[in-house]
């Protein structure tokens, strides 16, 4: 088997390891047991065009070194997947909602210690309800993480007492991104974190994902417009068509 260098793939400032999602669970639970710190990121159109897009704020910088600094990076889109093969490249892919539905609920042992960052009482009770011999912790962080060092320590904090096998952080890129490197950099945290969104969501209920048919014709997008367009519709519709234009000159380059 390919060790997870000769898997890399460079893809418009991501580097991507090509993997199933049964191999990501694999190093996701071989991660439980480390005594130091892991994290994964799961990269989709979103993520790669604010990586992209350099602002001037201070936060890109440290979103650009969270992810080139990740211990694993897998594709989370069917869109950049295809893109990428337009470019005579394969990414593999793996859905961070898939990889926790995997880990949670498919795996015959389940992490013995989980964290929850973010997430509202639905997921705390979701996982207790389910994962009955798993201790479940949570930490519920602050508005303004992105840009506010002191939450990001606090969160750190958090992390590094608990030291639970598996960390969820459920508040949304770039923030959670930034905030495993600074715990990857602290050096006093064990256990791997997966920076997954609103995974936890969809398998408490509390967001619907789209028909299996809609993600495998990559409209899982549509899906979650038409679910909360008011909040959403920035992302999905003018945020996220720029990856086409990022792609046409990566391509051209």
């Amino acid at each position: 088997m390919l060790g997870l260098t000769e898997r890399r793939v460079d893809f418009l400032g991501a580097p991507f390891t090509r993997m199933t999602l049964s191999e990501a669970g694999a190093w996701v639970t071989g991660s439980c047991q480390s005594d130091t710190f892991r994290y994964l990121v799961t990269p989709n159109v979103d993520h790669i065009v604010i990586l992209n897009e350099e602002n001037g704020e201070a936060w890109h910088d440290f979103y650009l070194g969270a992810v080139a600094g990740s211990d694993l990076c897998v594709n989370d889109s069917r869109i950049l997947g295809r893109l990428a093969r337009l470019s005579g490249k394969e990414l593999g892919l793996v859905p961070g909602s898939d990889l926790v539905r995997y880990l949670l609920t498919e795996q015959a042992q389940p992490p013995q210690s989980i964290a929850l960052i973010g997430g509202k009482i639905r997921e705390q009770e979701w996982l207790r309800s389910n994962l009955p011999e798993s201790d479940i912790v949570h930490f519920d962080p602050p508005m303004g993480v992105r840009q506010n060092e002191a939450a990001q320590i606090e969160i750190a904090e958090f992390v590094e007492t608990e030291r639970a096998d598996l960390v969820l952080m459920a508040f949304g890129a770039p923030q959670s991104e930034i905030v495993c490197r600074l715990i990857k950099q602290r050096g006093k945290a064990r256990g791997v974190a997966l920076c997954i969104g609103a995974s936890v969501e969809f398998l408490s209920g509390a967001q619907t994902r789209a028909p299996r048919i809609m993600q495998v014709a990559g409209l899982e997008w549509l899906h979650r417009l038409l679910s909360d367009p008011a909040r959403l519709w920035e992302r999905y519709l003018v945020r996220g068509p720029r990856v086409f234009r990022l792609w046409w000159k990566s391509r051209n380059a």
